[in-house]
């Protein structure tokens, strides 16, 4: 039987590795480095914005007490925020990363970063979309540092519902930077700032709000590529809480957004329609299969929000409900409204508007909401160039996908290399056409296995015939 214990790569595969991924990038044509015109540029904006308020014609908001949650060892900061509980409610202050002010419209730096779309998260390093002088520097909301950024402030009632909303730019100083494992221990032994403890209270509130929209957050257990030392392994593992709540943020302010551009009659929307009635029939149809029915008069998000996660049939209900969010795209839009505005997962409009330094559409998103919360037109640039936005991130995205799957196929490869003839329990989560797919416990490998018949839910037992690095391909056989 396979070892419970995490598995790294064997040294001896973990060249072909390599050189796996590195084929997997010129095969995907990633780019490399930034060329010597964009990086001069991103370093003479680094130097030449201003970041003292008066010179920038911002507000000075450096007295607001600012943190950043993110993945430890981030140094690409989006955002920044403070809650503070109030007798009505609280009042949240969320900064994003003021990269407007650093890219010039038409100029180097914002010519590669159309081209790249967004931040590339490879297993072998990532492919930014800005240069790092910039990403990881002089835009970045690092603590102690003075930084542009755009200002929401949210006026929020005792159910963490928004009653008020500005949007505003400034200048901003974060206090600290809280990677999500230690944030989640000052709030678990109560010894972080009031924002932490505040966080704990909005975080709840808020994914109630979310199940009155009818929304749903899958939070399924993500496979992690972790590297060790240049070797790699796979982790599978649920969300800590406080991630939820971060994210909890950013939604608020995603919907925010959304409900400005629609208002104005000018944005760019992250829309998914709603899942077809005879996929959620089918759906329907398998929970019962599965002996955990989604019973009538239950919204689809409670349901899921109920599933016990300890349970080993949940990964199959999980899995099969993965597949009713497809369909996510972007819609622009300059004077009529899309008529289907809605992000069907989030039950509501809604915008990517928080991590610009990562994400390309994020920019054109705060800089058209900025200015229509304000009373102002929307720049020119912005505005002419909505269109050209769907078609850049869903190339974008459609890169990232095809990097990320096959990043994993070759991992697990790598991770099984030289355990042919092994036997390994797996959990069926679906029949898939002429097979099933399903997932190893340890290490957390997912894979189809031709010619398996088994209900899903069930437990098989399979025996591992090849697994090629190169290609990403495992075969197993029941």
């Amino acid at each position: 039987m396979p070892s419970r214990r995490p598995r790294l790569v064997r040294r001896d595969s973990a060249g072909e590795l390599s050189a796996a991924l590195a084929q997997l990038r010129a095969d995907l044509d990633l780019p490399t480095a930034f060329s010597a015109e964009v990086q001069a540029e991103a370093e003479a904006a680094a130097r030449s914005v201003p970041v003292d308020p008066a010179a920038a014609g911002v507000d000075d908001l450096r007295d607001i007490e600012f943190l950043t949650i993110d993945p430890e060892g981030s140094l690409d900061l989006d955002q920044a925020l403070h809650l503070e509980r109030t007798p009505a409610g609280a009042v949240l202050h969320y900064a994003i990363a003021d990269v407007p002010a650093f890219v010039a419209p038409g100029g180097a730096v914002d010519d590669e970063a159309r081209r790249r779309g967004q931040t590339i998260y490879a297993a072998d390093g990532r492919i930014p979309l800005h240069p790092a002088v910039l990403s990881e520097d002089a835009a970045s909301l690092l603590p102690d540092q003075d930084r542009r950024a755009f200002v929401w402030r949210f006026e929020l009632d005792d159910q963490a519902r928004p009653v008020a909303t500005t949007l505003r730019r400034g200048v901003v100083r974060s206090r600290a930077r809280w990677s999500y494992i230690d944030a989640q221990g000052a709030i678990d032994a109560e010894t972080g700032p009031a924002s932490l403890a505040a966080l704990a209270w909005f975080g709840p509130l808020r994914s109630a709000r979310e199940a009155e929209r009818g929304g749903a957050s899958l939070n399924i257990p993500e496979t992690r590529v972790v590297s060790d030392d240049g070797r790699y392994r796979l982790e599978r593992e649920a969300s800590l809480p406080v991630e939820e709540y971060n994210a909890q943020v950013s939604l608020l302010t995603g919907m925010a957004a959304a409900e400005i551009m629609l208002r104005g009659r000018v944005g760019i929307l992250r829309t998914m329609p709603a899942a077809d009635p005879d996929d959620v029939a089918a759906f329907r149809e398998q929970t019962v299969a599965l002996g955990v029915p989604w019973r009538e008069g239950v919204s689809y998000g409670d349901y899921l929000r109920g599933l016990d996660r300890s349970q080993v049939v949940t990964a199959a209900i999980m899995d099969a409900a993965a597949s009713l969010f497809r369909g996510a795209g972007y819609v622009a839009f300059d004077g009529e409204p899309p008529a289907d505005p809605l992000q069907s997962a989030i039950g509501a409009p809604y915008a990517h508007t928080t991590a610009p330094l990562r994400r390309l559409v994020d920019r054109w998103s705060l800089v058209v909401c900025e200015a229509l919360a304000n009373g102002r037109p929307v720049p020119e640039w912005a505005r002419t160039s909505l269109p050209e936005l769907p078609r850049i991130m869903g190339r974008s995205d459609g890169v990232a996908g095809r990097l990320d799957s096959g990043t994993v196929d070759r991992i697990e490869a790598a991770v099984l290399s030289g355990r042919v003839g092994e036997v390994f329990d797996a959990v069926v989560l679906g029949v898939r056409g002429d097979g099933a797919r399903v997932q190893i416990a340890e290490p957390p490998v997912s894979a189809k296995v031709a010619g398996l018949s088994a209900p899903a839910g069930s437990v098989a037992r399979l025996r591992l015939e090849s697994a090629d690095i190169a290609s990403g391909t495992i075969v197993l056989t029941p």
